[in-house]
């Protein structure tokens, strides 16, 4: 038997490690179940080339739990080492990463993932007081060897009588680590970092029958070639990632060698129209190792809602954050991972337009946030970003435009004093009722943006599209949304428009009104309410941010009280007798334009409810004047 001191120059250097690995405690089995199909995927490449002679067996990887002696057993069929391996890896290579990792990370408040620097052997004594390992090399020649040591510098190392080739970690677990001996919390572990290892995986229980298949998928499909898979394919790999989700409206597959290497596959979920806490984000593999679902600045922000697989043992795993940020490789599969969204994105749009129209719902929220955040997207996305045409007919087909289409069917009337584009829109189909018929009555096309995004969407937008302005239909009167400089005249003298605009000196608690009396069409409404699209767009925005919105939403409502001189009923109103009645029918007309935009609330509308009832109650005839 062997004796030694493994030579380090950073004292007490496994308490170092302990602190500076992730919090995480489990990716200990991450680490050496990594470790052991490499020895497995060795042995098959040795055999390739000749190297390595005989018969091998089935390669598999057995992970075998015994609570009574306290231990968790890692067993591969590997490569092997012989002493002199071990020497060299286990008690130069790692410990020499071993102190590379402390000497870089020392002080750093940021963990990082611990395979580049050796480290994944020595993860295991985050949850061990004594570790032991039996080898026996894939070499005829080579003794069988067991190495112990119980996390100070000394080791032993002595020959021993392990018949099979391949490797035995045995793990004797600490009293701080006692939740790893229970069988469930290694099957999820195993089912969290190893469900898709290419090579078989057993989980072996004391308790239990050899369990008769697999923990793993060894060949997952982003693994495989896109010709050999079908659709079927692609939805049976959704549901083994997402048991519990919907079926994914599309996907992606991924599948680059140079410059850098990536797979992987990325689905388009089937999503409501607002942000959503996303459960199941993209998982990050690394050679088929689970790493992570953190996948910022990997993958465009716009796409965070996407899921799925990516897998490259290109990206940096051992660093900060803000290192990977500054990665060449990072970015470029970044670029790429935007451009071939992008790609499938317009294939569908041009082969598939009514497919891609009915998905719309769904896709709308990634277009346009990708629209808002990307500018190599904004540029692509032009092309299929769609508008909802709201239809004059209830229950008819939706109609979909794109900005040029839009711009084609809109362009005669729909071109303001400056040479812009207006698209009007909607928010609110039955709220905003009233004011999307008299558009459409203008032959005015009206579009729906009516998700959460879409107020930051339009402001954003509008500083992209130079020559388009965004308008709410019920921002203004229907004569004025856009302007043309195109004025009626009043039928009202000078007095009569005098007279009105003190009759309609109303104050309405919560609100600060402006009148104006303006020659409208005589089929336009007697009074119409609007708010001014600037503050209304403050507020909409303000009611997105929380507490930082605070200034702009708890301001008063700014409303115009539009009222239309030339509708037939001033005629009547003016000509009334009586001046408590007609105050009281002017109050009803602007509280009923008031009503229309939502803002007749609380005491307002029971005191609207009151009057109303006070008017058709009346028993006193109309007097008019001569």
């Amino acid at each position: 038997m062997q004796k030694g001191t493994i030579q380090v120059h950073t004292e007490n250097i496994f308490p170092i490690i302990k602190k500076f690995l992730y919090s995480d405690h489990d990716i200990f089995l991450r680490e050496l179940i990594s470790n052991a199909v490499d020895a497995s995927q060795k042995l098959k490449t040795l055999s390739s080339i000749g190297e390595a002679k005989g018969e091998f067996g089935d390669m598999l990887i057995e992970v075998k739990l015994d609570e009574e002696k306290k231990t968790i057993t890692i067993s591969d069929r590997g490569i092997g080492m012989s002493a002199a391996e071990v020497e060299k890896y286990l008690n130069q290579v790692a410990f020499s990463g071993a102190e590379e990792f402390v000497k870089k990370y020392k002080g750093q408040n940021e963990n990082a993932i611990i395979g580049k620097f050796g480290l994944g052997f020595y993860s295991a004594f985050m949850v061990s007081d004594k570790v032991e390992v039996f080898t026996k090399s894939f070499k005829e020649d080579a003794p069988a060897v067991r190495w112990e040591c119980d996390g100070s510098p000394e080791y032993t190392l002595e020959e021993t009588g392990k018949a099979e080739r391949g490797t035995d970690i045995v793990l004797h677990i600490n009293e701080d680590s006692a939740e790893f001996l229970d069988a469930e919390r290694i099957r999820g572990i195993l089912n969290k970092f190893c469900r898709f290892l290419p090579v078989p995986i057993y989980f072996r229980h004391k308790d239990e029958e050899k369990e008769a298949a697999p923990i793993n998928n060894t060949q997952p499909a982003w693994k495989k070639k896109p010709s050999d898979l079908t659709a079927e394919d692609y939805q049976n790999f959704y549901k083994e990632l997402y048991p519990y989700n919907e079926p994914p409206l599309f996907w992606i597959h991924l599948n680059v060698d140079y410059p850098f290497n990536l797979t992987g596959i990325l689905y388009f979920p089937k999503i409501k129209q607002s942000y959503e806490i996303q459960k199941d984000k993209i998982q990050l593999y690394s050679n088929q190792v689970f790493v992570t679902e953190e996948v910022k600045d990997i993958v465009p922000e716009f796409l965070m809602l996407l899921q799925g697989v990516i897998d490259s043992p290109d990206i940096p795993l051992n660093v900060s954050r803000s290192y990977l940020q500054g990665d060449p490789n990072v970015k470029k599969i970044n670029n790429h991972i935007t451009k071939k969204v992008a790609d499938k994105l317009e294939e569908l749009f041009n082969k598939e337009r009514k497919e891609f129209e009915g998905k719309w719902d769904s896709l709308g929220l990634f277009v346009k946030y990708g629209m808002m955040t990307d500018d190599k997207f904004f540029e692509r996305a032009n092309k299929f970003h769609l508008f909802e045409l709201v239809s004059k007919e209830e229950g008819a087909e939706k109609k979909f435009n794109t900005l040029e289409e839009y711009r084609m069917a809109t362009e005669t009337l729909q071109k303001n004093k400056e040479g812009k584009l207006v698209i009007l829109y909607t928010t609110d189909l039955v709220q905003q009722d009233a004011y999307i018929r008299a558009a459409e009555a203008r032959n005015f096309v009206v579009v729906k943006l009516d998700t959460i995004i879409d107020p930051s969407f339009v402001n954003q937008i509008e500083m992209k599209w130079s020559d388009v302005h965004f308008t709410r239909v019920d921002s203004d009167i229907t004569d004025n949304l856009i302007d043309k400089q195109e004025n009626l005249e009043s039928v009202l003298s000078k007095d009569e428009e005098t007279a009105l605009k003190e009759l309609f000196d109303i104050k309405t608690p919560g609100l600060t009104t402006t009148v104006e009396v303006k020659g409208l069409s005589t089929d336009a409404p007697p009074v119409v309410a609007t708010r001014p699209e600037f503050m209304r767009r403050m507020k909409d925005m303000a009611a997105m941010s929380g507490p930082m919105g605070s200034f702009y939403a708890n301001m008063p409502d700014e409303v115009t009280l539009t009222v239309n001189g030339n509708h037939p009923i001033y005629q009547q109103v003016l000509k009334h007798d009586n001046k408590d009645t007609q105050v009281k029918l002017v109050h009803n007309l602007a509280d009923l334009a008031l009503l229309s935009q939502g803002l007749l609330k609380g005491s307002n509308l029971t005191n609207f409810i009151n009057r109303s009832v006070d008017l058709l109650g009346t028993d006193q005839p109309v007097n008019v004047k001569a």
